[in-house]
């Protein structure tokens, strides 16, 4: 397979944003490791709290997950006795509710999730880090207008 034209910029965006996400993905599922969650079911548990009482759909989109996706990252949250799945406003919607043992996991986790945060963005520096926040939302932008030049 012939090289990519000289003209095309390296790195590739996506492995190198993915090779950070995995590095992020592995320090902090090491330090929420005794509250017995990952940082991706952090996430989605969070995620449900910000939008509590919506539909699934809606924490779905908030995530940027498929909906497939997001129900089966909540299966074993709710096998565990962390959520309980209800009906939505009409028959094709789900919500998810909190029990009492995903509160207690979700609040264990904010001790070593916020320490952890708090010494990478130190270490990082906080305005480089509200301006690398910002340059990313900047590039899922141009990442949803090119895939829309591309439908369209």
């Amino acid at each position: 397979m012939p090289a990519p034209a000289p003209s095309v910029p390296r790195p590739c965006a996506c492995t190198t944003v993915r090779r950070a996400s995995r590095i992020l993905a592995r320090a902090f599922d090491v330090a929420l490791e005794p509250a017995g969650l990952s940082v991706t079911q952090l996430a989605v548990l969070r995620a449900i709290q910000r939008h509590a009482n919506e539909p699934l759909t809606r924490v779905a989109e908030d995530l940027c997950m498929d909906r497939t996706s997001l129900y089966r990252a909540v299966t074993p949250m709710q096998r565990d006795g962390w959520l309980t799945i209800a009906a939505g406003a009409d028959s094709r919607s789900r919500t998810a509710e909190f029990t009492a043992e995903g509160l207690r996991v979700l609040q264990a986790a904010d001790a070593p999730w916020g320490s952890l945060q708090t010494e990478i963005i130190d270490r990082f520096g906080r305005d480089r880090w509200a301006a690398l926040v910002s340059e990313l939302e900047r590039l899922s932008a141009c990442v949803l207008a090119a895939e829309a030049s591309r439908e369209g």
